[in-house]
Parts: C-alpha cells; sequence; structure tokens
C-alpha cells in the first residue's frame, strides 16, 4: 500500500510527485509480478490518477473507505492490478 503524501499529487512534499508520475507508475508496474497488486491510498479521488494508471496498463479498482470502520471521513484505495 503506497501511502505518501495526501494522494496523488505531492502537497506536503514535491518530491513524491515522481510516485505518481507516468514514470513511477511504469516503474512500479515493472515491479510487480504478473497479476501484481499496487494498492494507493489517498485522502480524496482524483480521476486524472485514475486514468494515469490505467494508461500505464493497470487494471484499476476504486475503493471509497471510511478512516475509522463506518465513521470518519471517506478516503480512496486504487487497487491496481498488473496482467498477466
Amino acid at each position: 500500500l503506497l501511502d505518501v503524501d495526501n494522494g496523488p499529487e505531492g502537497l506536503t512534499r514535491k518530491e513524491n510527485d515522481w510516485l505518481y508520475s507516468i514514470n513511477g507508475l511504469t516503474a512500479a508496474y515493472a515491479a510487480l509480478r504478473p497479476q501484481g497488486v499496487l494498492a494507493v491510498w489517498s485522502a480524496g479521488p482524483d480521476k486524472t490518477f485514475f486514468q494515469r494508471l490505467r494508461k500505464v496498463g493497470f487494471e484499476v479498482d476504486e475503493l471509497r473507505v471510511r478512516a475509522h470502520g463506518s465513521k470518519g471521513a471517506r478516503h480512496i484505495i486504487w487497487l491496481a492490478r498488473r496482467g498477466r
């Protein structure tokens, strides 16, 4: 699970932007075995990031989850699976 910064934009540290870029996601894709999964947490939705994951070749599911069980703020976890 990649939980860096507040999501796909380096809000806290600009150095984190590379992780969420096409180049960073391509490196993550290449590092995974077939059917491997990259999970990415975010404080909120980001359609552009979802599309970027798909552009790299991931099969993507977007989960909306609560911070504390059934209470708390809603967050996003993307499950990005490398194909065969």
